[in-house]
């Protein structure tokens, strides 16, 4: 059964094409059909995570079309979560990659289920949704908050090793959204944890499939014991192949601007002659494993929109101390806090930072500062 029948070019490479998707959002109808598999969701996601575009950008090109915020603060707020989840990592650190608020609980085991793994739940939304995933790199959101709620909540593996399964493979990988996502629906980030019944996929996977796990009553969940197809929970492994070096020539009258994981914006100094890196740092892919799918998307997207973009596989004190570089330029990241330089900001779209407890005080305001 194909609930989810795409092909792996659903996310063009050239920056017009992706800006013919922005300009193509209607965000009214997103608010009211985002929770369907087949809503009118934007497909943004990958770019903005690889900071292509901005969520500042985006909600400047959808006011442009003469919207007013108060017809389209749902999706407004779903720009904003971005926003908040990177600013709870600014603020919070590598705490993030541990239980924020919370002890999950209960916890059996630091794996993930062979069965959420290999596409064989039995939850035919959910197996066909993790098949897409391998296939094109992206999952809907409604699809990432069952899989999280099976994994965690019914199969009682801690968030973080099946987060860094589906970071692996996603084109939009971010760690703080998937990560604190995970913990939200887990209860480690949340007050309460989040599930799902088989009427609730069915409602919004336009499915009609009885007599499974999840086929039970809400009330049923809290005293479930761990479903048989979901107890077996091997080890996994997950390992990213970088490229291979090539020489590359570097101009060092010109300033240095490096490129990462995070950052591949094409219109960033755009205007002025300068080196231009993508820099993939092997500790960095260590600690955050991307699939091959993920790295050939960041190396052809660099590629197809940042002119004399050239690719360094190395750590960054070593870029620095093999090319002699002085005038380097980078955008800031928590990721990023080694670099030495010049850092320049991320566009955000409020002035809002610092941590906030819960979303909805971010969002108090954030809110402030739009005009309705």
């Amino acid at each position: 059964m194909e609930l989810f029948n795409q092909e792996d070019t659903m996310f063009p490479l050239s920056y017009a094409e992706i800006l013919q998707r922005v300009r193509a959002i209607d965000p009214v109808k997103y608010s009211s059909t985002r929770n369907y598999i087949n809503g009118a969701i934007t497909h943004l996601s990958p770019y903005i995570s690889r900071g292509i575009i901005s969520t500042k950008f985006i909600l400047s090109e959808v006011l442009k079309k003469g919207y007013k915020p108060a017809q389209i603060e749902k999706f407004i707020q779903e720009l904003a979560w971005r926003d908040y989840w990177q600013q709870v990592w600014i603020a919070k650190g590598d705490a993030i990659n541990e239980d924020l608020k919370h002890p999950q609980n209960p916890v059996s085991n630091h794996s993930i289920s062979k069965s959420i793994v290999d596409a064989t739940t039995g939850v035919e939304a959910l197996d066909s949704g993790i098949d897409t995933l391998y296939k094109t790199g992206y999952m809907h959101n409604h699809l990432r908050m069952y899989t999280a709620a099976v994994a965690c909540n019914m199969g009682h593996s801690h968030w973080k090793v099946p987060a860094h399964w589906m970071y692996y493979h996603l084109l939009d990988a971010d760690w703080a959204s998937n990560a604190l996502s995970w913990q939200w629906v887990s209860g480690a980030n949340a007050n309460k944890k989040y599930v799902a019944n088989q009427d609730n996929i069915n409602k919004y996977c336009f499915t009609t499939q009885k007599n499974t796990f999840l086929d039970v009553p809400y009330e049923a969940f809290a005293s479930m014991q761990i479903p048989e197809v979901l107890k077996d929970t091997p080890e996994i492994k997950l390992k990213t192949q970088l490229p291979k070096q090539n020489a590359f020539e570097i101009d060092s009258a010109l300033p240095t601007c490096i490129y990462n994981f995070y950052n591949l914006d094409p219109l960033w100094k755009n205007d002025i002659s300068a080196n231009r890196i993508l820099l993939l740092e092997p500790s960095h892919f260590k600690a955050y494993p991307v699939s091959q799918k993920t790295i050939d998307f960041i190396l052809n997207i660099s590629k197809e929109n940042i002119d004399g973009i050239q690719i360094y596989v190395g750590e960054f004190k070593d870029l620095v101390t093999d090319y002699k570089f002085t005038n380097i330029h980078f955008k800031e990241h928590p990721l990023n806090q080694h670099y030495q330089g010049t850092e320049e900001s991320r566009d955000w779209m409020f002035d809002v930072t610092g941590y906030f407890p819960s979303f909805f005080s971010f969002w108090k305001k954030c809110k402030k500062q739009l005009t309705y």
